[in-house]
């Protein structure tokens, strides 16, 4: 398998797993421990919103530390800065000082990670493999993503969150060491032309993150309530949906890398817009809202490496990778926090659940739209090379 040949994607997607360890655990509980510890969900949906947009300021910033000191060090700080979040998380009741300070921590964390860690990838990918190795990654996730929510949500109940969220840190720690034995990446100085080439991804981020907002933010408090508000029936949930997206993560992005991204595009929306649809209707229902659930997996089988393909391969070509994805992660905070504040106002004026679900169709079809472009694009200039 030549996409596992790159022995620095494969540390990364190393440092991804266990990365992935702490965030199908401690993280797929953060807004439904914020609900149990007494924040209404409308204030849950606002205090993501307030995450995105603190983020969305913050991220200018990493340009000039990405400048002096490279994208290694950066994606290292950004995953100890991650990791400071939780014990914070373990400290909320209700709305106050502690979720305040949760949410200013979570900005900063999540802006020096995620920002550095997608240049970083980015980078150090190959163009011809990108499908594979996403997928490769995506899979190495969903298998964590089995035993993890288990053992949080039972940790949860039988520990206590200062336990089970003082672990959950200590794991998005020890994912940094496989990263020192990466390369670094240097920053130019200056690019012309960056801001420009990063436009289409960046509007697939904005489109990407209104999906996030009721596909998966509001889905959470709906898959939570559901359950009746249990842990464990949670974190089995999400064991359930990881076995299903472990089954399907490596299949899917050899078709991307063969040349067939523009059927893809339309499998991907497809089955993203038909698991909203379910994610809606099994509101309320255990049964239907499990397995509304686990075919989630499969949209992240599919639409992540189909949208993730698309925007690694422009930044790899950009002028710059880290400018590149500081634009589209910008794009993506938008794209979540206007459609968490939408889902908010709708809960709040007395909308059913799966209304704010549902508004993530339109970020369905606006993503439609960017990848049909972009595939056709890329499609045509293989078939013209070969």
């Amino acid at each position: 398998m030549a996409f596992f040949r790159n022995t620095t994607v494969n540390l990364l997607n190393l440092h991804y797993g266990v990365h992935a360890l702490a965030l199908s655990g401690g993280g797929a509980f953060f807004a439904v421990f914020l609900l149990r510890a007494g924040v209404p969900a409308p204030g849950v949906l606002s205090a993501l919103a307030a995450i995105l947009i603190g983020r969305f300021c913050i991220r200018p910033f990493v340009l000039p530390l990405g400048k002096r000191f490279g994208l290694k060090p950066l994606v290292i700080a950004g995953t100890i800065l991650t990791a400071l979040q939780y014990p914070l998380l373990a400290e909320v009741d209700g709305v106050g000082w502690a979720l305040v300070a949760l949410c200013v921590v979570s900005s900063v964390g999540d802006t020096f990670y995620w920002t550095s860690y997608h240049a970083y990838f980015a980078s150090l990918g190959d163009a011809e493999h990108r499908g594979h190795q996403i997928g490769a990654r995506e899979a190495v996730a969903a298998l964590v993503g089995i035993v993890a929510p288990l053992l949080t949500g039972w940790a949860l109940v039988t520990l206590g969150p200062r336990t089970t969220f003082g672990v959950t840190a200590l794991v998005l720690m020890l994912s940094a060491l496989p990263l020192l034995r990466t390369p670094n990446v240097a920053v130019l100085d200056d690019a012309p032309g960056s801001l420009r080439a990063a436009l289409p991804g960046t509007l697939m981020l904005a489109a990407d993150g209104w999906v996030a907002s009721g596909y998966h933010f509001v889905w959470q408090i709906a898959l939570f309530l559901s359950l009746g508000e249990s842990f464990t029936a949670f974190g089995g949930a999400m064991a359930i949906a990881a076995v299903a997206g472990a089954i399907t993560g490596l299949l899917l992005g050899r078709f991307i890398d063969a040349g067939h991204g523009r059927w893809i595009v339309w499998l991907a929306a497809g089955t993203a817009a038909a698991t909203i649809l379910a994610r809606a209707a099994g509101y309320g229902d255990p049964a239907l809202a499990v397995a509304a659930n686990a075919a989630g997996a499969l949209v992240v089988a599919i639409y992540t490496p189909t949208i993730m393909t698309a925007v690694y391969n422009q930044a790899q070509a950009s002028p710059c990778t880290l400018r590149f994805h500081i634009a589209t992660e910008a794009g993506w905070d938008v794209g979540g926090a206007a459609g968490c504040l939408v889902a908010a106002g709708l809960l709040a004026l007395g909308a059913p659940m799966s209304v704010a679900i549902l508004i993530s169709l339109a970020g369905t079809a606006a993503a439609l739209f960017l990848l049909r472009r972009y595939y056709r694009a890329t499609d045509l200039a293989a078939a013209q090379i070969t």
